[in-house]
């Protein structure tokens, strides 16, 4: 890797990393649902997304996706009911108002499983990722680049979105006596879901 496109890389995804997006929204929904488990457990869902959908654009995989038309509109519209969904319960359970106490111990088998495939899902299923991976990406390697090298990138960028993700659930459990209030805990689902609606309905207005 020539070190200073690798490190304007590093800089530019630890940018976008950073923006608050549908995965940001899901890995924080997981950890009020559940707690620090459940949300580590969303976190690498989203890491494995961004590795499975990192190799896919090296192979060639998501270039024809991006080509066939049906395919594309299929996956986009999928993640877009995806992400509804995911607004509807969380908008549903701040106007209930009813939670559980926060768990703080080991995540059981169906948690973690629910945790991580709403952050591989929500994440597989945005096209925003796999054009960064087809589109941003490729402007960094020189030309001749192989195959090794654009995964080594793609790698590079789904561990900084997990760190980044480990680093806010990690945060929001030191805050635990906070968000255990109800007022607070309400509020939280309801923005969570106010900023699901937005990304979902973002996505099905882009063309």
């Amino acid at each position: 890797m020539q070190s200073s496109g690798y490190v304007t890389f590093l800089v530019l995804a630890g940018l976008l990393v950073l923006v608050p997006g549908a995965d940001f929204a899901v890995v924080v929904r997981n950890t009020l649902a559940g707690g620090r488990a459940r949300g580590l457990w969303s976190a690498a869902g989203v890491a494995t997304s961004n590795v499975v959908q990192g190799a896919a654009a090296a192979a060639g995989l998501g270039a024809l996706v991006l080509r066939v038309e049906p395919v594309f509109q299929t996956i986009r519209w999928a993640g877009i009911c995806y992400l509804l969904y995911l607004a509807v319960q969380a908008i549903r359970s701040a106007v209930r108002g009813e939670y559980a106490a926060l768990e703080g111990g080991p995540a059981t088998r169906a948690q973690a499983l629910a945790g991580w495939r709403q952050g591989f899902l929500s994440n597989i299923t945005n096209p925003k990722v796999l054009v960064f991976y087809l589109a941003v990406l490729p402007q960094f390697l020189s030309a001749g680049a192989g195959i090794g090298l654009l995964v080594g990138y793609a790698l590079s960028h789904a561990v900084l979105g997990l760190v980044w993700s480990v680093t806010l659930v990690l945060a929001m459990d030191r805050a635990r006596r906070l968000l255990a209030r109800r007022r607070v805990r309400r509020a939280l689902d309801a923005v969570t879901g106010v900023a699901l609606l937005g990304f979902g309905a973002r996505l099905a207005a882009e063309h």
